[in-house]
C-alpha cells in the first residue's frame, strides 16, 4: 500500500473540482490567502522591531517578502484556483521566503524556531499534490531548519536548544505531513473503491476519465457496459450473501480478462463498465470472452452450515468503439452509448454481446 501511495500521481484537477463542486473552493481560497497576509504581518512586526534584519539588503529582502505575501493573497482571493503548475510555483516560492526571512533574523533563535511556518505550507501540498512534492518540501524543511539552528550555534547559540528545534521541525515537517497525507490517501482511496469487489467505483470511473480528457486524434478507445441478467432472481433464491459472492467473482473474472491495461469498475448493483484502448473486432471479441467467463458456474456457499451450491449467472453487453478520428468525443458519452447498446442487449433477452454497430464501422 505504501508503493501505491508513494506512486499516486494524486488528481490535482480532480481535487480541485471536488472542492468547487462542495462549495468549498471560495472558503479555501479565503483561507490560503489568509495565510499571505499572516506572512505579512508577521514580516512586518519583526522589520519594526529590534531583532529585524541589522542591513539595509536583510530589511529590502523582508520588504520584498512582505510584498509577495500579499500579491499572494490577492492572487488567491481575486483570481480562479491557480492549475497544478502555478500551485506548485505559488508554495515553492512561500516555502523559499520562509526561509529567507528566517535567515534574515537578528535574533538566530526566533530565526530557528520561525521555519516551523512551512508545516502550514506543507499541510497544503499533503492534501493538493502527491507524495513525491511533499518529499520534496520535507527535505527543503530539513534543510533550512539544519541552517538555521547552524546559525545559531556558530554565534554561541546552545547545542542542545538547537537540536531540540530540530527534532520539533522533524517531527513536524517530515513526520505528521507525510502521515497526515498517507491518512487521508487511504480515504480517497476508499471514496472511489467499491468495498465488496475492490473495482473502481462511479465515482473511482469519473475520477479516470477526468484524466483522460477529449478522446479526439487518438487510437481506437471502447466502452463496454455489462449487467448482470435476472441477478434479482440470485438474491431471492439464495439470499444476497450469494449474491455478493457473485459479483465479487464476476470481478475477479472481469479483472483477470481484461488485465492491468483497462479499467474496470462497478458502477451500480450488478452493472459494471470496462474502459480503455481498443479497436473494433479487438472489443468485440473481448466482450465475448467476458460474456463466457461471467457465465461459468461455480459453487458458492450460502453459509457455514448450508452445502455448496452452484450458481450461474449471465450477462448483457454493450460495446461501442471510437475510431480515434478528430471527432470530438469525451470518455462520459462513449460510456452512455455503451449503456444504451447493453441494454438493447437485455431487450434481446441477454447473454449476448451487441457491439454499436455506427461506430463500429467507423473504425473499421
Amino acid at each position: 500500500m505504501c508503493k501505491a501511495w508513494w506512486h499516486d500521481r494524486a488528481d490535482y484537477n480532480w481535487l480541485a473540482r471536488a472542492l468547487d463542486s462542495h462549495a468549498a473552493a471560495h472558503w479555501t481560497k479565503a483561507i490560503v490567502g489568509a495565510g499571505g497576509v499572516v506572512l505579512a504581518g508577521i514580516t512586518l512586526l519583526v522589520l519594526s522591531s529590534d531583532t529585524g534584519p541589522p542591513s539595509r539588503p536583510g530589511q529590502a529582502l523582508d520588504w520584498s517578502i512582505a510584498a509577495f505575501a500579499l500579491f499572494w493573497a490577492l492572487r488567491w482571493w481575486l483570481l480562479a484556483w491557480p492549475s497544478r503548475t502555478e500551485s506548485l510555483l505559488l508554495f515553492a516560492a512561500a516555502d523559499v521566503a520562509i526561509t529567507l526571512a528566517c535567515l534574515q533574523e537578528a535574533n538566530r533563535v526566533y530565526g530557528a524556531l520561525g521555519v516551523i511556518l512551512l508545516v502550514v505550507t506543507g499541510g497544503y501540498l499533503a492534501v493538493m499534490h502527491n507524495a513525491k512534492v511533499l518529499a520534496v518540501h520535507a527535505a527543503w524543511t530539513v534543510l533550512s531548519v539544519v541552517a538555521l539552528t547552524g546559525r545559531m550555534v556558530a554565534v554561541g547559540g546552545d547545542p542542545l536548544v538547537a537540536l531540540a528545534i530540530v527534532l520539533i521541525s522533524v517531527a513536524a515537517g517530515v513526520v505528521l505531513l507525510p502521515s497526515m497525507q498517507f491518512c487521508y490517501w487511504v480515504l480517497r482511496q476508499d471514496a472511489i473503491t467499491d468495498p465488496l469487489t475492490a473495482l473502481l467505483n462511479r465515482r473511482g470511473l469519473e475520477l479516470h476519465l477526468a484524466k483522460l480528457g477529449p478522446l479526439g486524434c487518438r487510437v481506437p478507445t471502447c466502452a463496454i457496459a455489462l449487467d448482470l441478467d435476472r441477478f434479482k432472481d440470485v438474491n431471492d433464491r439464495f439470499g444476497h450473501g450469494v449474491g455478493d459472492q457473485v459479483l465479487v467473482r464476476t470481478a475477479r473474472r472481469l479483472r483477470a480478462a481484461v488485465g492491468p491495461r483497462m479499467v474496470v469498475a462497478r458502477t451500480g448493483g450488478e452493472e459494471f463498465v470496462i474502459f480503455g484502448q481498443l479497436g473494433a473486432e479487438s472489443a468485440r471479441v473481448q466482450a465475448e470472452l467476458m460474456r463466457r467467463i461471467v457465465a461459468e458456474p461455480e459453487p458458492v456457499r450460502r453459509d457455514a452450515a448450508e452445502p455448496v451450491a452452484s450458481v450461474a449467472v449471465t450477462a448483457s453487453i454493450g460495446v461501442v468503439v471510437f475510431d480515434g478520428s478528430c471527432d470530438s468525443m469525451t470518455p462520459a458519452t462513449l460510456i452512455q452509448r455503451a449503456d444504451t447498446v447493453m441494454y438493447r442487449a437485455k431487450q434481446l433477452g441477454g447473454n449476448l454481446v451487441v457491439v454499436d454497430e455506427f461506430v463500429e464501422s467507423n473504425a473499421a
